[in-house]
């Protein structure tokens, strides 16, 4: 897979199709997630990583060394750190509450973007993104339901988490955008990740059925297909064109939830996912530039150079 930046020209309809196809990828992923049972949430996340690692490491090799050294170490590690968090609540989650309620809750990071950004940034919240918190505040509210049940079954809480990291994630990416190019960020992302995998996972790892090893490759395949698909979108349109579009996985989710794990959403979880998704698309509308990006906290695609430009022998490459 290729991950250097290009610029295609811009197709609005081409890049909403693949940003589109990207997110059924990763409503499949979530899919495939819920259904290895048995299997420990660390061996999921491990495989998802160390799988996707391998398919994208061809292309950063074809990169050259120098185009994989970074100065922001320690940022690459924090938002690998934020991001592995994230997607290890995620697979925590989907066990426990239907899958649409899980992908929801795990992708309201335009709803907590605002709120990071202001942190650490110190940028100002405009009225109309309180105003779209607000909404999906609400939404949130009817659809984790709070009340004593919540503390029994905490699974829509510990996904609502897995949200706020998906922000932090996603912020933290799009900064590394300033300075790092698409191959130098993802190859860190999943590198660093599996590394930090390893121990853990092989103190948790146990033999798997041919069906669970059949749903594991899927999960990894899936979630690598989906950052393909996603890098290809950002080819023929921009961040504000394409991040509403996100929520597609969540219409996703609820139809392969409905047919796989007979899960039917009753009225008010409809209207808290209504009001999510229109919060959520509002706050990408109104916000700040960094919260344009898709879910499990990878950020926006931009191009900074023209090709096919060469410098210092390298291939120019643009922006994740």
């Amino acid at each position: 897979m290729d991950v250097k930046a290009q610029s295609s020209g811009h197709n609005l309809y081409l890049g909403i199709g693949l940003i589109t196809l990207a997110f059924f990828c990763a409503a499949v992923m979530s899919t495939l997630s819920k259904a290895a049972t048995g299997v420990p949430p660390l061996t999921i996340l491990f495989l998802q990583y160390s799988i996707s690692f391998l398919v994208f490491v061809p292309s950063a090799a074809r990169s050259g060394r120098a185009a994989l050294k970074t100065e922001h170490f320690a940022l690459q590690l924090f938002r690998s750190l934020a991001g592995s968090a994230c997607q290890l609540l995620f697979f925590i989650a989907v066990r426990s509450i239907p899958l649409l309620d899980s992908v929801l809750l795990s992708n309201a990071a335009p709803l907590f973007i605002p709120i990071v950004v202001y942190v650490w940034f110190r940028k100002t919240v405009q009225p109309l993104v309180w105003l779209s918190l607000a909404i999906g505040l609400v939404g949130i509210i009817l659809i984790i339901k709070p009340g004593p049940q919540m503390f029994q079954n905490p699974a829509s809480l510990i996904a609502l988490i897995a949200g706020v990291l998906s922000a932090i994630a996603l912020v933290a990416t799009n900064k590394l955008t300033e300075t790092e190019p698409p191959t130098r960020i993802l190859v860190y992302n999943f590198g660093l990740s599996t590394l930090l995998l390893i121990p853990i996972s092989a103190w948790s790892w146990k033999p798997f059925t041919a069906r669970q090893w059949m749903l594991l490759l899927g999960v990894g395949a899936f979630y690598a297909l989906t950052q393909y698909f996603i890098i290809l979108a950002y080819r023929y349109a921009s961040a504000a064109e394409l991040s509403p579009f996100n929520y597609t996985v969540v219409i996703f989710s609820g139809l392969l939830g409905w047919r796989f794990f007979g899960n039917v959403p009753d009225a008010a979880a409809v209207a808290g996912t209504i009001l999510i998704c229109a919060g959520g698309i509002l706050s990408i509308w109104a916000g700040h530039s960094e919260g344009r990006g898709h879910a499990f906290g990878s950020g926006h695609w931009q191009w900074k150079w023209k090709f096919p430009e060469r410098r210092n022998g390298l291939s120019a490459v643009g922006k994740v």
